[in-house]
């Protein structure tokens, strides 16, 4: 068959040359090693925690080497595609600081070597198959989807594999003629590659992180172009990733079957295949075994769920490093205080199986990452969270920003700091007892204690109480106070002797603590009365003596 006569029937249209799209994206202009790589989602409207292990994986190779990271947009099936999705998709990762250097945005594309919504760049795409039809490496197909129906069924009763090859690839050698007369009663066709490969034979890859493998070769002949003229995933992806010089692909493992085609089709378009990076799905214990990350059964999966409940951007992100890199913890440890970008983060410390969603982990980190803020910085990250989810606790965190800070820098610093927060969620329930309107007395005094030391521990602390004390005399004062209803102040003869008293000095602390902040365990008893307030302090003191009338 004359391959070039069918080039020219099939793509009339197509004057432009490969030449001529390599000299419109010229080579990138950077560092020795740097890494080009990109995110390169559906817009399907759902964002899930793989994308965002797959996006830190790529921006930090490429903004640690010095590289580009952009953002490409693929589009190529209008069926699965949500409205807004692209949006949504766009603000979700800007939300966890996967920042990109260029590629699709909200407000169009940013970049030399757009555009970035595959959809938009069907005129490219058609230039190489052109190319591949001239070289006999594609082919028109007109099987209607009743004729595909029944060749999966004849495999079904032959037992053969499924897809279009061999003897089931009944376009595959047809004469001219019939394409020409197919073309001419204006029957749909979609564009073959005509594959070389066979099942007998095994190709050999390196992945940077699953390592040597050895794959079955692909013998399907997939579609390249779809009857609209719009291209597989398969296709465009070979097209972008070498127009656009993409140096690293960082996928999910559910795309390794698909590796041999996509290699196949590098070879046949004369491109460098990128090197390639199958990250492990994300799993979680179910029972006594594992099993993968589900969207239909784990809300963890979707990335709403983190801002929903109020994990911080930067807990998120911390926890993901300790998922894809063995040795961050250890490096955590030895610099609790360093930011988190100065890590240097390895592809080699990926496990190349997988890794384990665990969710206790998960908060224990963000208690970790959260204790860590300061003052202002929890203070922003809880009134933003609240604005969209806790309108009630935005509205008293905002009504007196300096008292909202004085309660939220309790513990806050130093060598130990609390940690009282996993979520931004925890936030409502710690410091509710501050304001007088959500403020309730929700445990009770045990019932060893007799009402009358209760009353008398309390009355004797508001005759001595001065907010202006400092800490030591505040408690030297609680002291006192325990001492004379018979209390030890002393806790090392408490113990020694504990029948010798009544109680000691903690339980006289705890009746305060009770009467003042409506539970027995709150944070430290002597900055919260200094953010309370003389006033606050006594009134409730006050209305606890006359509840034990």
């Amino acid at each position: 068959m004359d391959t070039k006569a069918l080039a020219a029937l099939l793509f009339p249209n197509v004057t432009k040359t490969p030449e001529d799209m390599e000299a419109l994206f010229p080579a990138r202009t950077l560092p020795e090693g740097a890494v080009v790589s990109r995110m390169a989602p559906s817009p399907t409207g759902f964002v899930h925690l793989g994308n965002l292990v797959q996006g830190l994986t790529s921006e930090r190779m490429c903004h640690q080497s010095g590289g580009t990271l952009f953002l490409r947009v693929e589009d190529t099936d209008a069926k699965r595609e949500v409205p807004g999705a692209v949006e949504v998709l766009i603000e979700s990762l800007k939300h966890y600081s996967i920042l990109f250097d260029e590629g699709a945005t909200v407000d169009g594309d940013n970049g030399i070597y757009g555009p970035y919504r595959q959809r938009q760049r069907a005129a490219i795409y058609h230039v190489y198959a052109k190319q591949l039809v001239e070289q006999g490496m594609a082919y028109p197909c007109f099987c209607t989807e009743e004729e595909l129906a029944d060749i999966h069924a004849r495999q079904e009763a032959e037992k053969a594999n499924y897809g279009y090859f061999g003897k089931w690839a009944v376009w595959r050698d047809r004469p001219m003629a019939d394409i020409e007369q197919a073309l001419a009663k204006g029957m749909p066709w979609v564009l073959r590659f005509r594959s070389t490969g066979s099942l007998e034979n095994k190709i050999r890859f390196t992945d940077l992180i699953k390592g040597n493998l050895e794959l079955t070769e692909n013998d399907i002949d997939h579609v390249l172009l779809k009857s609209d003229g719009i291209p597989t995933y398969h296709f465009a992806h070979a097209v972008d990733d070498h127009l656009m010089h993409t140096t690293h692909v960082v996928r999910g493992d559910e795309w390794l079957p698909t590796l041999p085609f996509h290699l196949q089709l590098f070879r046949a378009l004369g491109f460098k295949p990128p090197k390639y990076l199958h990250i492990g799905p994300l799993m979680k214990m179910d029972g006594d075994s594992k099993r993968k990350l589900s969207k239909r059964k784990d809300p963890e999966l979707a990335l709403t769920y983190y801002r929903e409940a109020g994990f911080p951007v930067a807990s998120v992100y911390e926890y993901l490093m300790t998922v894809l890199n063995s040795n961050f913890e250890e490096w955590r440890r030895q610099n609790p205080d360093a930011p988190i970008d100065s890590f240097k983060f390895s592809y080699k410390k990926m496990n190349p199986a997988g890794s384990l969603f665990d969710a206790a982990k998960l908060r224990d980190v963000s208690k970790n990452v959260i204790s860590r803020m300061s003052t202002d910085r929890i203070y922003e990250e809880t009134v933003a969270w609240a604005k969209d989810y806790d309108t009630a606790l935005y509205e008293h965190l905002t009504a007196d920003e300096p008292y909202a800070k004085a309660i939220l820098a309790i513990g806050r610093g130093g060598k130990k700091p609390r940690k009282d927060f996993a979520v931004l969620g925890d936030v409502r329930p710690y410091l509710d007892f501050f304001y007088d309107d959500w403020f309730t007395v929700t445990d009770s005094y045990p019932d060893q204690f007799e009402k009358a030391d209760i009353k008398a521990a309390l009355e004797g602390f508001l005759k001595t109480f001065d907010e202006r004390d400092d800490m030591n005399v505040w408690f030297d004062k609680i002291k006192r106070v325990a001492e004379g209803l018979g209390f030890a102040s002393d806790m090392k003869a408490y113990k020694e002797n504990p029948d010798a008293y009544r109680g000691n000095v903690a339980d006289v602390s705890m009746f305060l603590r009770v009467a003042v902040t409506g539970r027995q365990n709150s944070p430290d008893m002597y900055a919260a009365m200094q953010v309370l307030g003389r006033e606050r302090v006594l009134a409730r003191i006050e209305k606890m003596i006359d509840s034990l009338k």
